[in-house]
């Protein structure tokens, strides 16, 4: 049995008229002999319309029963594509999460998928053509729904392809596939026939939108073909696959950003064994990721600590480095929200020397201030000053020839 996975964001579904275009391409599928599993997430702007409703009802929602909420979205979704499925003849049904089922942990809203029922997907495909599965969602140990966060129908679709061993897993969205950069800022932008597992992880880590990471680690893992593809038209889109030796050729596949950051610094600590702990260690158990982090040379016994947060856990970081300055014996707490991480980023980058002097350079040549630096095998960072950004972006995309079919490649 041949198998085929298809999911579908909000914009996708957002009613009739798109999901006849949805309807057209499962057709399709089934033409070319697949059996298909649609995953589809909640009409756009549904989600955001009940979490709203939640908070309406409650100052602070329990998160078991928001997550019992908003599950409700996709449930109407897969329901009203079914019926336009079984009205053009097909052999289908809808399935939501805990019916098949996608058995995850307890932590509500950002749930992890411990094990999927494979044998019971089987065998509703051997009696279906088509299901149609409710993105998004899972059920607890504990019998109760659970949701995967945003952007968890890419994680659904991914985890169901590895389960049944699908041939690809398509991700249908609004955009053709992966750019080399955002064509928002930089109409020079070209679409990748492929990415690497490893670069699409730095991209999604950098906020990129295009696919939620956790589906990312999940493809790369139990080796899961993406192909990342616009649902209102016919373009192949961007293939995420393995690491190949034509993609090591490239030394830069792109150049990605992420606004969503802020600026700490701990001013004039004890420079001692124990103080980076009493700063970092309360601050991850609040589960809040702390990014790039310099420490500056040390002037009499004392030094600046800097890092970087997510501008949403902000307030929450502050709060937790005041409750514990007595352990660090910080002299003051600042932040900057005026800045944002800006990376160049490609597997070729493993083998070759010099990525990080030309991206310098080429910030210097437009008087662009590096803040914070940071590097992986694959990315290197920079924070700069975010009314920079648009700037940065565009020249960095020229001066690594990202604008030509063989830019990024190794002279």
């Amino acid at each position: 049995m041949r198998i085929i996975v298809q999911k579908y964001g909000g914009t996708s579904v957002a009613g009739l008229d798109r999901m006849k275009q949805v309807k057209t391409r499962v057709e399709k599928a089934l033409a070319d002999g697949f059996r298909v599993v649609v995953v589809l997430s909640a009409m756009s702007g549904e989600t955001n319309r009940l979490l709203g409703l939640a908070r309406e009802f409650s100052a602070d929602p329990d998160p078991s029963e928001c997550d019992s909420l908003v599950t409700t979205g996709e449930q109407v979704s897969v329901a009203l594509f079914a019926m336009l499925l079984k009205d053009a003849g097909i052999k289908c049904r809808s399935v939501l999460g805990f019916q098949i089922p996608i058995l995850t942990n307890n932590n509500y809203g950002r749930a992890r998928i411990l094990e999927i029922d494979k044998a019971r997907l089987t065998d509703l495909l051997e009696e279906f053509d088509v299901l149609v599965v409710a993105g998004f969602q899972g059920i607890s140990c504990h019998g109760r729904l659970t949701t995967l966060g945003r952007g968890g129908s890419d994680t659904t679709g991914v985890a169901l392809a590895a389960a049944l061993s699908a041939e690809e897993c398509e991700i249908y969205t609004d955009v053709k596939g992966v750019y080399t950069t955002d064509p928002n800022i930089c109409s020079s932008a070209r679409k990748m026939d492929r990415i690497s597992y490893d670069e699409m992880l730095e991209y999604s880590s950098m906020g990129a939108k295009v696919l939620q990471i956790r589906s990312v680690e999940f493809a790369k893992k139990y080796n899961v073909p993406v192909r990342v593809r616009s649902t209102f038209c016919d373009d192949p889109g961007t293939l995420v696959t393995q690491e190949d030796a034509q993609m090591e050729d490239v030394l830069v596949s792109g150049i990605a950003y992420d606004k969503d950051q802020c600026r700490i610094t701990v001013v004039n600590v004890m420079d001692r064994p124990g103080v980076a702990a009493s700063i970092f260690s309360p601050i991850a158990d609040a589960g809040i990721l702390v990014d790039m982090i310099v420490q500056n040379t040390s002037r009499e016994g004392r030094t600046d600590m800097s890092f970087t947060v997510p501008r949403a856990n902000l307030e929450k970081t502050l709060a937790i480095l005041s409750r514990n300055n007595t352990d660090i014996g910080a002299e003051g707490i600042q932040h900057d929200l005026n800045v944002c991480k800006i990376s160049v980023i490609g597997v070729g980058m493993r083998n070759h020397s010099g990525i990080a002097a030309m991206m310098f350079t080429c910030l210097r040549n437009e008087n662009i201030n590096i803040l914070m630096i940071s590097t992986s095998e694959i990315k290197i960072t920079c924070l700069i000053e975010e009314k920079y950004l648009e700037l940065a972006v565009r020249a960095l995309h020229a001066a690594f020839g990202l604008d030509k079919p063989e830019g990024g490649r190794v002279c």
